[in-house]
């Protein structure tokens, strides 16, 4: 890979443009704002210009509602010959692209991992060393444009996961947008408590309740768009709540503190699925 084009040159693009050029990639950055792109190319991202030639992909790293305009109007110049993205949702931006009319065939649209309840702070060239990236081709997508996508996550040090659109979709319902809704409402509860309540929280309540810290406004679009997965996870949780609720209710009244089976197969069930959580990949010398 020689040459990459970053549209949008926020966080993450300029995030991309670090990790390339520890490569040589030639790297160029464009964006609505020309003073963001110029930001970019003075801490080293990237040239704030448009490529001279064809460029080898173009990283769309733009809010999700405009990845579907601008990824026609560059497959309309010739930007790239193939593109990919980093939004977090990916059925409605299949759906939004093909309304477009873009050439699907040069498209796969990716989603890296950084965690974070804010996101980045700054970009970073070691941003996504070690941390999955999710891809999500579909049967039109080319060779071509498959191979080109996964050659840029490995050389932004990431882990490409393969995933269908819809699969993808369920994933991060279970393992972000679902739990993130649900830190919300931990946190929430916290609003009714008494001053002295709350001056007794500690790690384990700062742990669960961290993502809570996110902008209220983009994670209600983020949630919005992945709503029906997202409702199922919720749906599967308040069934488990209820019926554990219940037992405790019933352990209360009985006084007898062996009773609740649910509670102690949750706890159990609990730590067994923490277990699962991998760290991220030991980044590659």
């Amino acid at each position: 890979m020689r040459s990459v084009v970053i549209v949008g040159a926020g966080v993450i693009g300029r995030s991309v443009g670090l990790a390339l050029r520890r490569h040589g990639v030639t790297t160029y950055l464009t964006d609505a704002d020309p003073e963001a792109a110029l930001a970019g190319e003075r801490c080293g991202a990237g040239f704030a210009a448009r490529p001279p030639r064809q460029a080898d992909i173009a990283v769309l790293a733009v809010p999700p509602d405009q990845v579907a305009p601008v990824l026609a109007e560059h497959q309309k110049l010739g930007t790239a010959r193939c593109y990919t993205d980093v939004s977090g949702v990916k059925v409605p931006l299949h759906r939004e692209v093909r309304a477009y009319g873009c050439d699907l065939t040069s498209l796969v649209s990716g989603a890296p991992v950084v965690g974070g309840g804010q996101g980045p702070a700054q970009p970073r060239a070691d941003l996504f060393d070690g941390r999955p990236w999710a891809l999500t081709p579909t049967e039109a997508t080319g060779n071509l444009a498959l191979n080109c996508a996964l050659e840029l996550v490995a050389l932004c040090g990431a882990v490409s996961v393969l995933l269908a659109p819809e699969a993808h979709d369920r994933a991060v319902a279970l393992v972000s947008h679902a739990p993130h809704l649900v830190a919300s409402l931990v946190a929430a509860r916290l609003l009714g408590g008494d001053e002295s309540a709350v001056r007794l929280a500690g790690q384990d309540l700062r742990d669960v309740t961290r993502t809570a810290d996110g902008d209220p406004e983009r994670w209600a679009e983020i949630l919005t768009a992945n709503a029906g997965p997202v409702a199922d996870q919720l749906d599967d949780w308040a069934a488990e709540a209820q019926a554990m609720a219940r037992e405790l209710r019933d352990a209360a009244r009985s006084g007898d503190a062996t009773g609740p089976v649910r509670l102690r197969e949750t706890l159990r069930f609990g730590a067994a699925g923490r277990a699962r959580i991998r760290e991220p990949d030991t980044p590659r010398p």
